[in-house]
């Protein structure tokens, strides 16, 4: 594994031969999990955490290595002006990377008070509420009529789809991570489009050495996503409060 790790061209970790699908089988909510190949897989951290570190790395396992992946394949940096559609809890780490990343402008699509005053607190500019054709016609005026450089697509709906390929501007760059819910995608659109897109299960195998470090330095918090905490049995009312948008991200503790 270490070996594939190495050569995987592009640091596609995700994309690796022995990749192991994280599923329930693996017990990853559970008190003690399987993890596979973890010679190459996990990444410790440089001591052991304070306690309120520990929120922050578990966002990096996930939703913070999800996030800052679509940001890198949107080209999000300097000079840039990047939209992110959708604003859970990967939408919101894409902000915090895109301002981590040197973007000038950061666009939230939101339509949830909470949560656009956290994506304002990771680095967002400019909230947009509304949705598919409108949402688009928003950023095409913002943004002069061009469309964003860098699209982030974090929530994989046909609606949520097509706003961000039509939100980015010919030659821009769509990073797409919410995953797909029966999208299906007119060629000729997409053809007319003119864009880059890049996207898929996040290789946040590729980013952690770098997001602990962050987060050890206090540089970045991006546990702030945890906004309701819940024992471990009652995870199934975790996923209804995510589901029924009460809660951004769940923490379970035993």
């Amino acid at each position: 594994m270490r070996r594939c790790l190495r050569d995987l061209p592009g640091g596609f970790q995700s994309k690796c031969v022995h990749a192991d699908f994280v599923h329930a089988g693996i017990g990853t909510q559970a008190e003690k999990a399987r993890i596979p190949l973890a010679d190459g897989t996990l990444v410790a951290t440089p001591g052991q955490p304070d306690p309120e570190l520990v929120p922050a790395l578990l966002a990096a396992s996930d939703v913070l290595g999800t996030g800052w992946y679509a940001a890198v394949a949107a080209e999000a940096g300097p000079g840039k002006t990047v939209a992110v559609v959708g604003d859970g809890a990967v939408g919101l780490m894409a902000v915090l990377a895109a301002a981590r990343l040197g973007a000038d402008r950061i666009i939230a699509m939101s339509r949830h008070p909470e949560r656009q005053k956290l994506a304002r607190y990771y680095g967002a500019t400019d909230i947009v509420e509304e949705r598919g054709a409108e949402g688009v016609a928003k950023i095409k005026e913002l943004t002069g009529g061009l469309g964003a450089h860098s699209v982030v697509e974090a929530v994989g709906t046909q609606e949520s789809f097509m706003q961000a390929v039509g939100a980015t501007r010919g030659g821009g760059h769509l990073g797409y991570v919410g995953v797909n819910h029966d999208v299906s995608i007119p060629g000729i659109e997409l053809f007319f489009a003119g864009i880059h897109t890049l996207g898929g299960p996040a290789p946040v195998r590729r980013f952690l050495p770098e997001l602990i470090q962050l987060i050890w330095d206090r540089k970045i918090d991006p546990g702030k996503v945890f906004d309701l905490t819940l024992p471990l049995e009652q995870a199934a009312e975790g996923y209804k409060a995510m589901d029924e948008r009460r809660a951004t991200k769940v923490l379970l503790t035993l």
